[in-house]
Parts: C-alpha cells; sequence; structure tokens
C-alpha cells in the first residue's frame, strides 16, 4: 500500500515547480539603497545650483574681457545698475510686456476654450490645429513674422494698406514694435492657456448648469458667476505660467526686433544679454539676470499663495 502513495508523491513533487529561496540582501546594501536613490537629486540640484552660486559670486567682481583677472567690488555693480535709466527702461518694458502679453492671451485662450467646449465636427479639427502655434520654436515663430511685416516685402503691409493704413512701419516704430511683439507672442502662447482652460471646463459638473437653465439665466450670467469662477483656479495656473515666462521673455522679441527700435523692446533679459555677450560686460549682464530673478521669484510667490487661497475657496477649505 505504501509503494503507490510514494510514487504518487514524487509524481507531485515533480509536478509542482520548484520553489527557490529568496535572494538575502545584506545589511551593508540595504543600509545603502536610500542614499543611492537619492543621488540623482544630489546631481541634479548641484547642476542647478552650482551655475547659480558661481554667478551670483560673479556679481560682486568686476569680471569682462578686458578684465580677465577681475577685483572684488562689493554691490557696485548692483548699484550702478539701479542708478541708470537704461534699466528701469528695461524694467518698464517688462513690465509692461508680461502685463499686456498675459492679459491678452488669458482672455483670449478662455474665448478659444468656451468655443471649443460646443461639440462639433469644426470644434474637433480646430482643436486638433490649436496646437501648430505650439510645436514652431518661438525664435523661428519670430523670424518668420518679422519677415512678414517687412513693409517692403511683407504680407502684412498690403492688407494694412487695402484697409486704408497709410504709413505702415511694421516694426520700425517703438509703438508698433511692442505691438508686434505682444501679438507674436499671443499668437504662440494663445493656445497654452486655451488648453488650460478648456480642460477646466470639461471637469465641470453639468448640474448647476442646468438649474441655471432652468432659471432662466443669461449666457453672460451663467458665465460670470458660474463658469468663471469654476475654472479659475485652471486660468490662474495658466496666468502663472505665462506671466513668469514673459517676464523673462528672450526670443520672441530678439527675433522680432532685437530689442529696438532704440530701447523700445529692449526689456531686462535682452539687457543682460547686450551687456554679457555683445559689450562682453560679464559681471553687468549677471548683475542684470540675478535682479531678474528675483524679481519673477517674487512675482512667483505672490501668486502661488493666491492660487493656494483659491484652490482652498474652491475646495470650500
Amino acid at each position: 500500500m505504501s509503494a503507490p502513495v510514494d510514487s504518487e508523491d514524487r509524481q507531485l513533487s515533480a509536478a509542482q515547480p520548484s520553489l527557490r529561496a529568496a535572494p538575502t540582501v545584506s545589511r551593508r546594501r540595504r543600509a545603502m539603497r536610500p542614499y543611492i536613490l537619492v543621488v540623482p537629486a544630489v546631481l541634479l540640484c548641484v547642476g542647478v545650483l552650482y551655475p547659480f552660486v558661481l554667478g551670483v559670486s560673479y556679481t560682486f567682481f568686476d569680471f569682462s574681457a578686458t578684465n580677465p583677472e577681475p577685483d572684488f567690488i562689493g554691490f557696485d555693480n548692483f548699484a550702478n545698475i539701479l542708478s541708470s535709466d537704461a534699466f528701469w527702461n528695461s524694467a518698464r518694458v517688462t513690465g509692461l510686456f508680461a502685463l499686456a502679453a498675459t492679459a491678452v492671451e488669458t482672455v483670449l485662450g478662455i474665448g478659444v476654450a468656451l468655443l471649443l467646449n460646443r461639440s462639433s465636427l469644426i470644434g474637433r479639427i480646430f482643436e486638433r490645429a490649436l496646437i501648430a502655434p505650439l510645436m514652431v520654436a518661438p525664435i523661428l515663430a519670430a523670424i518668420m513674422w518679422r519677415l512678414f511685416l517687412l513693409p517692403e516685402v511683407g504680407w502684412v503691409s498690403p492688407i494694412a494698406e487695402s484697409v486704408g493704413i497709410g504709413n505702415y512701419t511694421g516694426t520700425d516704430s517703438p509703438v508698433g514694435a511692442f505691438a508686434w511683439s505682444v501679438v507674436v507672442d499671443t499668437w504662440i502662447f494663445t493656445p497654452f492657456v486655451a488648453i488650460i482652460a478648456l480642460a477646466g471646463l470639461r471637469s465641470l459638473p453639468r448640474s448647476p448648469f442646468e438649474a441655471a437653465a432652468v432659471d432662466g439665466a443669461g449666457w453672460w450670467l451663467t458665465f460670470r458667476r458660474l463658469t468663471l469662477p469654476m475654472i479659475w483656479p485652471y486660468v490662474l495656473v495658466a496666468v502663472i505660467f505665462r506671466l513668469m515666462d514673459n517676464l523673462k521673455m528672450f526670443d520672441v522679441i530678439f527675433g522680432l526686433t532685437t530689442g529696438g527700435p532704440g530701447d523700445a523692446t529692449t526689456t531686462l533679459q535682452i539687457s543682460a544679454y547686450l551687456d554679457a555677450i555683445s559689450y562682453a560686460r560679464y559681471s553687468q549682464g549677471l548683475t542684470h539676470m540675478i535682479l531678474l530673478w528675483a524679481l519673477v521669484f517674487l512675482t512667483l510667490m505672490i501668486l502661488v499663495r493666491y492660487l493656494r487661497r483659491v484652490q482652498n475657496r474652491a475646495a470650500g477649505v
């Protein structure tokens, strides 16, 4: 009786897969694992912080192409730049451009999102084509628009003459250069705001809008009292991204006007480029960049704090 049982046991044990013992990890490797996992983060921080700290240190020297062995001058670079009219003109241009471009992109982006939120074949096609400007490098888009705006050969000049706009100058006048810089930036980045606003619209519940329709609320009242407050956290995220980017905008303005005519479109970023690259005054160029970084950082802190309050209020906290 025992022989058949033993043979059956051997067959069952042969049919079952062999279980391998789990590999043991030494205590030393287990202790080193957290430090190994944090190495990429440390390398990333070093790669970001080292150039930043080095750039800050250069602002306290008079380093330039004509002075390869700089002397320590303390805060003289900051004092000279903050006391110059060119700096404050660049700061004014930077602020005006950032506010104007962000405002126009936000309004147009919300409008485009409202149009795309309606289900239709044309809306779906336009939604796919909307991201086309975002796929073009900003510097290439700026050069393309610069050719379009040339008074002699550009296609904008004939259109301006056909609608009765005489003496078209394109970007040759200070007002025209600033206005077209805003237009080109709006053409490139309005789809970014529209996509974020559209995501917010499609996440909204339908019941409040159905109740408003039953109560006879008009389109404008519904938009002002329901739609806009509910998508405002999404819109504010887009505003933060666009305002931060516009404060440090370089490629669009430089590719379109190179900061001219005169200093009409010379932002802080372009001033830093001219000082550091064109005039080889490296310490002064870095000083411009550190001041611009401080402006962007403080603005970002204020907007993020406001965004947190808006999100808490929307969540009922």
